[in-house]
């Protein structure tokens, strides 16, 4: 009751994770991030469906070819926010407003330094990239055109992925949605006008990605201003502490490494899938992109792990973490059986959206999506702990996983090609996963022995002793009221 009462005070409208029950928290604040997940793998799944229909399954190729260094940058970028939400969701877990408002302001000041330093980095090293996973002549011009414009728009993903992680931390997973609905409708009305009216082809998709993001980030950023008091923040929050900032990027950079990492392994991947043909990157293409979606409650739930875990750390309530693991055990077991019917009830459908000739790519694409959804349970696995991990801000020794994906997918890629060719391709994220799912266990079982549960005891003790005080000093002030 008195967390409740702190967090009402200057901290209105938020979400406390802190209390109340663990599957009701999880669950509720895992739906909203859900839905805005789906609808920001639209984005990418838009481009291409219009692209596919409108251009040719060779401009389908050239767009789904880009995907791998597309996440290696837009990963990173998602990883180092999702980094600094977890340092904002401690801070409001602890009731430390003032620490808050230093970690927004902070936030502020390194986001637009990420933005400067990896649009830098990013748009020269485009071209060289594409050709270092030997892309097609056919489509490598296409595939430039539309990642560069991608990466010259990292500002408008830097902006929206900060201001969500800033609404996400103070358990406000609903209004990022609500804006992202809004700019996904619209990212599909600028796909048609760019592509079909002003002919600029693969081009046209990505300056429409990139609008929709950047209005749905400021929309966010508004929002939050106007409607929680506490993102409001003055000129002393903006002042440059290195040590501050420094506790922020412990926890931002291992994560956003640990995509890049994950990103390198894709790369491979599809540099061995490039030698094989334009249609077998169409196929792969397409069904990665339903393979995208169908992920997406396994990234929810993790997102949702991840702040409820960061909140609890914050306010030290080690026996909620405990029990808010199990429920996303559960969750995961639950998602991977749905998510797996989901896949194979709907897949001819959903590749008949990529192209009228969706049959010279239906086999491949099939088994892909055999391969996947069948072995769905690891990831889920991955995402539970790996975030779980993470919220409490242990995510340096999360890379021990992003190094095994790396090892796994180039493996798969190198190897189990030579002997299996498309098939050997597509094992490739199954066997990163279960590598991964392995290690996240054995790390997530060391953390508890040697942390979690210990301080959970202590915890307990200290609340039986407290009561058992309290009873005490009642009784001996009771007392004397009765007689007299």
């Amino acid at each position: 009751m008195d967390a409740e009462k702190t967090n009402a005070v200057g901290m209105k409208g938020s979400k406390d994770l802190t209390v109340g029950s663990p599957w009701k928290n999880i669950l509720f604040f895992c739906i909203p991030i859900l839905i805005s997940n789906i609808f920001q793998q639209l984005y990418s799944m838009v481009d291409t469906i219009i692209v596919g229909q409108t251009i040719s399954l060779s401009a389908l190729a050239a767009v789904g070819c880009t995907g791998s260094i597309s996440f290696l940058v837009i990963g990173f970028i998602s990883g180092i926010t999702s980094g600094f939400g977890v340092m904002m969701a401690q801070y409001f877990g602890a009731k430390s407003e003032e620490n808050f408002k230093r970690s927004v302001g902070t936030c502020y000041l390194l986001s637009v330094l990420v933005a400067v330093v990896v649009t830098a980095i990013a748009v020269p090293t485009a071209m060289p990239l594409l050709r270092l996973m030997k892309t097609g002549d056919d489509i490598i011009g296409g595939a430039h055109s539309y990642i560069v414009t991608i990466y010259y728009g990292i500002a408008a993903t830097v902006v929206y992925n900060m201001s969500a992680a800033m609404l996400r931390a103070i358990g406000d997973s609903r209004s990022p949605l609500i804006f992202l609905i809004m700019a996904s409708v619209l990212n599909i009305g600028m796909d048609f006008l760019c592509i079909l009216v002003f002919d600029m082809g693969v081009r046209g998709a990505g300056v429409a990605t990139v609008v929709s993001q950047l209005i749905a980030g400021c929309c966010c950023i508004f929002y939050g201003l106007k409607r929680y008091p506490v993102l409001r923040i003055g000129r002393r929050h903006l002042k440059w502490n290195f040590s501050f900032s420094w506790k922020h990027l412990k926890v931002g950079l291992p994560m956003a490494l640990q995509f890049s990492i994950t990103a390198i392994g894709i790369m491979v991947v599809q540099a061995v899938l490039n030698e094989m043909g334009t249609m077998t990157v169409a196929a792969y293409t397409a069904a990665s992109k339903i393979d995208s979606i169908a992920q997406q409650p396994f990234l929810a739930m993790g997102a949702a792990i991840a702040t409820y875990c960061a909140q609890n750390y914050g306010a030290h309530r080690f026996d909620r973490i405990k029990r808010g693991m199990k429920v996303g055990l559960l969750l995961t077991v639950i998602i991977s059986v749905v998510a797996f019917v989901l896949v194979f009830a709907l897949k001819i459908p959903l590749l008949k959206l990529f192209s009228d000739d969706y049959a010279s790519i239906q086999k491949d694409a099939t088994i892909y999506l055999y391969l996947s959804s069948g072995t769905y349970f690891f990831l889920g696995l991955i995402h539970l702990y790996r975030n779980g991990i993470q919220g409490m801000g242990f995510s340096a020794v999360t890379m021990l996983s992003g190094l095994t994906e790396l090892v796994m997918r180039v493996v798969a890629a190198l190897v189990f090609a030579n002997f299996w060719g498309f098939i050997g391709v597509c094992s490739a994220n199954p066997a990163a996963w279960f590598g991964a799912a392995v290690i996240l266990f054995v790390i997530y079982l060391y953390l508890y022995k040697k942390r979690i549960a210990p301080a959970a005891k202590r915890q307990e003790e200290e609340q039986k002793q407290a009561c058992v005080q309290g009873a005490e000093g009642s009784q001996s002030i009771d007392v004397p009221e009765i007689h007299g």
